[in-house]
């Protein structure tokens, strides 16, 4: 096969997905074998061999190799990451704690929260102030740096995040802090500034996504390289890129200083791959209904582009409450994931009724009918004795499922319990999962404003057919696409993903007395740091694409919304800008205030 053949690797919480795409010679070559979670890169090397085996296709043969995971994902919910410490500006250390003030469920008065990354005894102050305009206020004291240092080193942390108050608007205290830290501390593993990581305001979330990104980042670099090293031994030679939460693809090296960025890899390239079948078959709008080992995932896609989110949460302490979790602001398709898959456990609780999930068996033990030590019910199980599944035929007829294993577990964990028959006790396994994800799919179309009527639903993943049909005629979705390949989908997607990154900078300004030459000055460095990134992923600066945008509100409210701004940015394009923003209000609030001035947050850059 010719060099130019692009893989798609997706390393999902039970499988690992292959998919090799020739687009020159038409050919799509599928691969699937069960995750190894101790080292994902191991089930990677796994599933290359075997698709040498299946396909005749060596990684010689591979140009782009393009990596979806849920390491990072798995790293910080299991608290599996490195020892961090914070310096930040002196009388700031507890933000950390006092998070933004919010209870996410008002009714409860002993509401819990995720420990923070970083425990407050590894948070040192420095002093060191910069005004909310960017303009220094109290110098950077070095005397402070190198007492942290000092007591961070003996406490036995490998990474440091540097985040001082209203960085975003000068960055130069931050960046005089690494050195510093550098210079005193040669062998620290990471060191990661929030003016890199999240130059926005609101310092809570900028705290947060920062210290999280120091946390996985040593992590994230070693793993990349040693999947990079174990490729290389099987003889890969192509290049290597790793696939980002909102979409696009970027160089191991930039998702290694940015790990924050991929924790949404794959199922962003489930749905890269749900907008594109829908091009192709002349669907623009879309319900991406991915339904994995784990958990299911949909997302809205409209006129063929998916929903973007500035930001999502992980290792909520309440799955379904937000607001309960660990707040990462980084650029992401807004992707609603739901505590239900192949894995899901069925069990009765102590009232006596039946419950699925949010418990999984995930890839190790796995479902009983795996045969790898499972001895739970699960949804595969279910869905294996209701005859949905074909045992002879799983993974491409790589594994033969158990019918018999199922049968015992589903017996004695439910059928016995609640006086039922084997196949009874299935379907109601079957149907509860179901209702667990039409419930919260409801939910969060409602809350986009989102008729399912209009829509076509897109069921993929392991599980996703499966269930497709039964929950888009719940949700009166009136039609159902399955595609080829739906096992395999987010590895396809990834395959087909185009290097893309987003940038931003919070630029607060009235939008009556904006200063816009400044404005277009932001714009042009966000521009050039965009080109020099994909430069990286061997992109030509003149095949560079831009869309900019802006969070933008009226002056007094506390929420923003992202409004998209011309191409091209002049004094002239103010009432193009208030139009826009009026449109964008008035889609999701109904009405505007045009007696209220409105006001520029944050910029926005995407590039691609």
């Amino acid at each position: 096969m010719p060099q130019k053949s692009v893989l798609g690797v997706d390393s999902g919480g039970t499988f690992t997905d292959l998919v090799a795409v020739d687009a020159a010679a038409g050919t799509v070559f599928v691969t699937k074998t069960p995750t190894t979670p101790a080292d994902p890169s191991v089930g990677i090397v796994q599933g290359t061999r075997l698709m040498r085996e299946d396909h005749g296709l060596s990684l010689a043969d591979v140009g782009n190799l393009i990596h979806a995971t849920t390491l990072i994902t798995n790293a910080i919910v299991e608290r599996k990451g490195s020892r961090v410490g914070l310096l930040t500006t002196r009388g700031f250390k507890d933000i950390l704690d006092l998070r933004n003030e919010q209870r996410y469920d008002v009714y409860d008065l002993f509401l819990t929260y995720p420990d923070p990354i970083v425990p407050r005894y590894l948070r040192h102050e420095v002093t060191e102030r910069m005004s909310g305009e960017g303009r220094p206020v109290v110098g950077l004291d070095r005397d402070d740096i190198a007492a942290a240092v000092e007591e961070l080193e003996a406490a036995g942390v490998e990474a440091v995040a540097i985040a001082f108050l209203h960085s975003y608007a000068n960055p130069a205290h931050e960046r005089e802090a690494r050195d510093v830290v550098r210079e005193l501390w040669p062998d620290v593993a990471a060191i990661c500034l929030s003016s890199d990581v999240m130059p926005e305001i609101g310092e809570y979330e900028r705290f947060s996504v920062t210290t999280t990104n120091a946390y996985v980042q040593p992590l994230a670099e070693r793993y990349l390289r040693d999947t990079q090293q174990r490729l290389a031994d099987e003889g890969f030679a192509g290049s290597f890129f790793v696939m980002l939460s909102n979409a696009g693809i970027v160089g191991a090296d930039v998702a290694g200083r940015l790990p924050v960025r991929v924790v949404e890899s794959g199922p962003a390239a489930g749905v890269l791959c749900a907008a594109r079948y829908g091009r192709d078959v002349g669907l623009d709008d879309l319900i991406a209904f991915d339904m994995g080992g784990t958990t299911a995932k949909i997302s809205v896609i409209n006129r063929g582009v998916p929903d973007m989110s500035p930001g999502f949460e992980v290792a909520r302490v309440h799955r379904f409450k937000r607001g309960s979790g660990i707040p990462l602001r980084v650029p992401s398709v807004d992707i609603l994931e739901i505590g239900a898959g192949g894995g899901s456990i069925a069990n009765i609780d102590p009232t006596g009724l039946l419950q699925v999930g949010p418990e999984s068996a995930a890839a190790d033990p796995g479902p009983a009918c795996y045969r790898r030590g499972g001895t739970e019910p699960t949804v595969t199980d279910a869905n294996l004795v209701l005859g949905l599944l074909e045992p002879s035929f799983f993974l491409g007829g790589n594994m033969e499922l158990d019918l018999e294993a199922s049968k015992r577990v589903i017996e004695r964990g439910v059928a016995e319990p609640l006086g039922l028959s084997v196949v009874e006790a299935a379907w109601g396994i079957h149907t509860m999962v179901n209702q667990n994800m039409i419930g919260a799919m409801r939910v969060h179309l409602a809350e986009r404003g989102k008729d399912p009527e209009q829509f076509t639903m897109m069921g993929f993943g392991g599980c996703g057919p499966a269930h497709a049909v039964e929950v888009a005629a719940a949700l009166r979705v009136p039609e159902v696409l399955i595609p080829l390949g739906a096992g395999v989908a987010s590895a396809l997607g990834a395959a087909l993903a185009p290097p893309a990154f987003d940038f931003a900078r919070s630029h607060v300004r009235s939008l009556a007395t904006v200063d816009w030459d400044a404005l277009v000055a932001v714009y042009r460095e966000l521009q050039a740091d965009a080109t020099e990134l994909l430069g990286s992923a061997g992109v030509r600066a003149e095949d560079v694409e831009f869309v900019l945008s802006a969070d933008m509100r009226y002056e007094g409210q506390v929420y923003d919304i992202e409004v998209p701004l011309p191409a091209s940015l002049s004094r002239d394009s103010e009432a193009a800008i208030r139009a826009s923003f009026a449109e964008e209000y008035t889609r999701r609030y109904a009405r505007v205030y045009p007696d209220s001035e409105i006001q520029l947050t944050t910029l926005r850059l995407r590039a691609a």
